[in-house]
């Protein structure tokens, strides 16, 4: 069962009821009864005095005597007040006169009086803010006019008495200024105090209204303007004509009895505060002498300049956002990027924070000699209001205005009356970042001094309850990328460079393959694409080196010597990531058309054992004809051929999962955090910290890398060899079957698989076959390679002009075809037509090897060393058709299994994009395993269609 009540709050309440905290709800008072101040009980009207009273509405009041109208300050007796009554129903007094209801026994008097204190030299004395005892007053009402009275000409301002002799500052303007939403307001507290603090501080240098005067003008964002007498402007006064009272600790913007506030106006002078001199203490990640903590600490002062203590920032001073100490804590070890950020209520922020407490902020070190030592950390305001010799100077260093003090939230100055309950505009600080950067040429761990960046946003207070303000703190380390920048720059270059001469090579061996020497437009489009493949390696060969670089030399280092780069200075590399997958996608599309479109004709040898007799239909006449050989070997031959298109090195179902595997359960993942850490093993408790996008591609690239060469090694070293090897059983399957096998995958260049049978016929019983296979076994016959003697079987084939004319006038006849629609349902003359086609082409294929046509011969020879290097023929195939001894089998650079490095590339770039694009591995994973399906399936579906179609294998027996 449900429960549900009516939202009630004490400011709902009315002047009538008061608010019932057991049951959280507005309930009435009783008769001549008002709500508290506090609203959460009831006490009688003026002119009633309590009976009894226990809590709540639990309260009697009764009426006062005529003649007693007032009432005792407790509330329970009747008095006679001869000076009047306050609205709450007691007696006043005037000033410097005190309230006694009671005699110094403790009996109530039947008529209260005002006692006068006593303001001559004697005493001093004046009453308190209460109004209930004699003090003495204070010290500037004495010096002014030896006495408790500020009388003309003598000047009076927050509290403090002024002689109008004195050379005192200039008048303040209490004003603040809300520059985010347009407002200047005058406020209660700087109209209080500011003129006062002022004085106090220039006449008698009293360290607690300079303080107090320093506060408000950092309330102010420390507006710099000379011409200004606001906070900062008297700040400024008093600090420029007090130079006779030196400085503190030897630091030349620090004014004796004044706070430190500001570094100086000289411009350039930011970059000789962060720079010049290095933070007097190393860090290092490992060793015995491993230090990897920053020991801030800040001097906290409230807004009436009162000091309050020494607070270390560990414990979260400085987040606003709620977590767990040891993650809080996290923020301040040496090398973990620290990231928090939240949505806070403004009625929290206004519960937490009604009164500012400002900062110093120091950070602390050991001296040599065990002394502990404090070095400033300055403070760049975002919202620091630059007087006209500051404006448009850039964001350049040189122009930043440094300074030292900072608050988190002022809900003072926002304050037109002290009589507010709420500040009309609230001040918080949304954004801090503390940065730390690594000292160029570091090699010990040493840094500059720290800076702690922070942006205030001004919030025009309305309705607390539903207002809220996004706030972020953060730590981030840097250092001077340039140097690496430039190194990355040049490496690009040179490369870059050497790509276009390998392009440029390419495209020469592909002219002389395509048997043309003129320069079209097709020519600069297969450049283009060759360069597009090769610059695709560059940015590839770069990225990993980076991304391993920076894995390596940042996660191994004891002494800091490297910081990672911000995510603001990892766009180049992100930039460089997707050019490489950009320009791989269009390099593996291309490979994909020409292993679609390449010609492949398989050679059938065999040859009629015998005669049949058959008779003529529609003569009456028998005649004698060749047996028929056997489609099914060529079949089976083509299905083979069909299978292997799309057999890889690896298995991609197996490295995916292998590199899962890796990452999120081994933890290879958490070696891309931005922090410190090498360990593969986080606890649940610890932060996190964010990742970084140079590391976490280093290391899926790394783990991709890695797995990949394992599985290569052991499908080549151990499956290939004790297993199988589907390539070279292929070479095989082909010599059993008496077919070879003609490919071309240009217009004169292709491969060719000799697989004419030594044994003359495969097309036998089992019986045969088995005896064959073992005289072959036995060495009892002659070798299966093209050549006499030779083993030679694959070959690469430059072939001449005219035997590609040749062969492409009968090639017409195939590509004219197509399969028929049903096994028995087909047109006579297309069959009739395709099978002379395919009888042609088999016995000029089976001539032309058999160097029948010398008008079309061929020679077979080696390949030069560059030549293989360079992957292009230097003769040209004029008159004779060349064949290259080919003994790597390099037909299967027009299958899948020839192409490893480009897929293997591409999986690795397709991964890391997805990755970087939504931060999850498990994501990647899984569509890049899609990705490889979708391929596989398309170049296995069009690979078979193209199969049929230039083989005349129909397409229904590819199985």
């Amino acid at each position: 069962r449900g429960f549900s009540l009516p939202l009630q709050r004490p400011a709902d309440c009315g002047g009538d009821r008061y608010f019932d905290i057991s049951r959280l709800a507005c309930a009435p008072c009783g008769a001549h009864q008002r709500p508290s101040a506090g609203g959460s009980s009831c006490v009688c009207q003026p002119g009633y005095r309590m009976v009894s009273s226990n809590g709540g509405s639990s309260v009697v009041c009764e009426k006062c005597p005529e003649n007693m109208t007032g009432v005792t300050q407790d509330g329970w007796n009747c008095i006679t007040c001869p000076k009047g009554l306050t609205s709450e129903g007691t007696c006043k007094c005037p000033n410097n006169e005190i309230l006694v209801e009671r005699s110094i026994d403790g009996i109530l008097l039947d008529e209260a009086f005002c006692l006068h204190c006593n303001g001559s030299e004697q005493s001093f004395s004046a009453s308190d803010a209460s109004g209930n005892r004699c003090v003495r007053c204070e010290q500037t009402f004495i010096n002014a006019s030896k006495s408790c009275v500020c009388s003309s000409p003598n000047i009076l301002t927050g509290g403090l008495c002024f002689s109008a002799d004195e050379n005192l500052p200039p008048k303040g303007v209490a004003t603040v200024r809300f520059a985010q939403l347009g407002i200047t307001l005058t406020s209660a507290w700087f109209l209080k105090n500011l003129q006062s603090s002022a004085s106090a501080c220039w006449l008698y240098s009293n360290l607690t209204a300079c303080q107090a005067l320093g506060n408000m003008c950092v309330m102010n964002v420390n507006s710099l303007s000379y011409s200004s007498t606001d906070a900062c402007g008297l700040f400024q006064y008093i600090y420029v004509n007090t130079a006779r009272l030196g400085v503190a600790h030897s630091v030349a913007f620090w004014r004796h009895n004044l706070p430190w506030l500001y570094y100086g106006d000289r411009p350039g002078l930011a970059s000789q505060v962060l720079e010049a001199n290095n933070f007097p203490a190393t860090f290092s990640f490992k060793g015995t002498d491993k230090d990897v903590k920053l020991r801030f600490i800040a001097a906290s002062f409230d807004a009436a300049g009162n000091f309050l203590k020494w607070q270390s920032l560990e414990g979260g001073i400085l987040q606003l956002c709620p977590d767990t100490q040891t993650k809080l804590n996290a923020a301040y070890a040496f090398g973990t990027t620290y990231q928090q950020s939240c949505k806070i209520s403004v009625s929290k922020i206004l519960l937490d924070f009604a009164n500012p407490i400002f900062y110093d902020l120091f950070l602390e070190y050991n001296g040599d000699n065990g002394q502990q030592y404090l070095w400033d950390v300055p403070v760049l305001n975002l919202n620091l209001q630059y007087s006209e010799m500051f404006v448009n100077q850039g964001s350049n260093m040189n122009s930043w205005l440094l300074t030292r003090r900072f608050f988190l939230v002022d809900a003072l100055s926002g304050k037109e009356n002290d009589l507010e309950k709420l500040p009309r505009v609230l001040r918080i600080a949304s954004k801090i970042t503390i940065s730390i950067r690594l000292a160029s040429h570091s090699k010990r761990g040493t840094i500059y001094p720290p800076l702690l960046t922070i942006a205030y946003t001004d919030v025009l207070v309305e309705n607390p309850e539903t207002q809220s303000v996004m706030v972020s703190f953060s730590v981030s380390y840097e250092m001077n990328q340039s140097e690496a920048q430039v190194q990355t720059d040049i490496t690009l270059g040179v490369l870059g460079g050497l790509a276009v001469l390998w392009s440029l090579l390419k495209t020469a061996g592909w002219k002389r393959r395509t048997g043309s020497s003129i320069i079209d437009l097709q020519t600069v489009l297969k450049f283009l694409l060759f360069y597009a493949g090769d610059l695709a390696n560059v940015f590839f060969i770069i990225t990993v080196g980076t991304g391993i670089y920076w894995l390596v030399f940042f996660k191994g280092q004891q002494f800091v010597s490297v910081l990672l780069p911000l995510p603001s200075q990892e766009e180049d590399f992100v930039t460089y990531i997707a050019c490489a997958f950009s320009l791989k996608a269009l390099q593996f599309l291309q490979l994909l058309v020409s292993q679609l479109t390449i010609d492949i004709f398989f050679i059938d040898w065999e040859r009629p054992k015998s005669r049949v007799v058959k008779g003529v239909e529609g003569e009456g006449v028998i005649k004698s004809a060749a047996a028929p050989v056997s489609i099914w070997r060529t079949y089976f031959v083509a299905n083979e051929w069909n299978e292997i298109q799309t057999v890889r090195k690896i298995n991609p179902l197996f490295q995916v999962f292998a590199v899962l595997f890796f990452l999120e359960v081994v933890g290879f993942s958490n070696l891309a955090l931005m922090d410190s850490s090498s360990s593969l093993a986080r606890s649940s408790e610890s932060y996190i910290a964010p990742w970084s996008r140079i590391l976490r591609f280093g290391v899926s690239a790394a783990v991709w890398l890695a797995i990949a060469g394992l599985q290569i090694m052991f499908f080549s070293v151990c499956y290939e060899r004790f297993v199988e090897d589907k390539i070279s059983q292929f070479v095989d399957l082909c010599c059993v079957s008496n077919i070879s096998v003609f490919l071309l995958s240009h217009s004169c260049f292709g491969y060719y698989i000799h697989g004419r049978s030594v044994h003359g016929h495969a097309d036998t019983n089992m019986e045969e076959m088995n005896r064959n296979l073992k005289r072959e076994a036995e060495n009892l016959c002659s070798q299966r390679g093209l050549l006499p003697n030779t083993d030679g079987q694959t070959f690469q084939m430059s072939i001449s002009r005219k035997m590609r004319l040749h062969y492409d006038r009968i090639h017409e006849t195939l590509t004219r075809r197509r399969g028929p629609a049903r096994l028995l349902d087909s047109s006579v003359n297309t069959f009739e037509q395709s099978t002379r086609a395919y009888n042609t082409m088999n016995k000029f294929l089976s001539s032309f090897i058999n160097h029948a046509h010398k008008e079309m011969d061929y020679i077979v020879k080696d390949k030069l060393l560059f030549e293989r290097i360079l992957g292009m023929e230097f003769m040209e195939p004029i008159e004779k058709s060349l064949f290259y001894s080919d003994e790597g089998q390099s037909f299967s650079d027009v299958l899948y299994y020839g192409n490893e490095t480009t897929l293997l590339i591409f999986d690795i770039l397709f991964f890391s994009v997805v990755d970087l694009a939504s931060q999850s591995f498990v994501l990647a994973a899984i569509l890049t395993y899609l990705q490889q399906e979708i391929f596989r399936f398309i170049r296995s579906t069009l690979g078979q269609k193209n199969l049929a179609s230039k083989t005349l294998v129909d397409e229904r027996f590819l199985i």
